[in-house]
């Protein structure tokens, strides 16, 4: 596929992708008590106890919230997004994180997006509900848009809305290219892809 036609927006997961904010998941879910293999989100919704839920969110949000003030640009994310914004592609972010820290990341590296929907903004990913919305409000069929991720759920919920599936390659994620439409190993490759290679400088 000729991806410098075939796509009228590009959305975008945040942490991983976007950010590095340095999240650790494993400590996270070492200091929650929480099972490995299982998404935080999808564990908390086995929880009985609201007490239970309410502390194991304070945690999360205090680990993001450090995260979000520790976060830098992944290399190329910067120059991708203002090639994409010269070319007059637009562009947004769905995440799981909380919306208080992804705000804080937005505001504090400029992330010059048109659109960002969070955990409270609708169902989490791998449901398919975040891009459909942004597809609406961007007013593009999710056929013509593609979404960038590091993580088997953002494959995932690309599949299911019908949209373009990019896997950001690293060191830990390599498993899930079968998942994948287009595998990039930096983001430099990606806006190669899509004709988005105007410096940000």
């Amino acid at each position: 596929m000729d991806y410098r036609t075939g796509i009228d927006a590009v959305a975008f997961d945040l942490d991983g992708t976007l950010v590095d904010s340095r999240l650790d998941f494993t400590a996270m879910r070492r200091e929650l008590g929480f099972p490995e293999g299982i998404g935080l989100i999808e564990h908390m919704e086995t929880l009985g106890d609201a007490a239970a839920v309410e502390r194991a969110w304070a945690v999360i949000e205090r680990h993001e919230m450090a995260g979000a003030e520790a976060a830098t640009w992944i290399p190329g994310a910067r120059e991708l997004l203002a090639g994409l914004h010269s070319a007059g592609v637009p562009t947004a972010i769905l995440t799981r994180n909380a919306r208080i820290t992804t705000e804080h990341m937005h505001r504090a590296l400029d992330i010059p997006v048109n659109l960002v929907l969070t955990r409270e903004d609708c169902q989490p990913k791998p449901d398919p509900d975040g891009l459909h919305r942004i597809a609406a409000q961007l007013g593009v069929p999710t056929a013509r848009m593609i979404y960038v991720g590091d993580f088997v759920y953002d494959l995932q919920t690309a599949r299911a809305a019908g949209a373009h599936a990019c896997l950001l390659r690293n060191e830990r994620n390599g498993r899930f290219a079968l998942e994948a439409d287009l595998i990039v190993d930096h983001l430099d490759e990606l806006a190669l892809h899509l004709g988005a290679t105007r410096s940000a400088g």
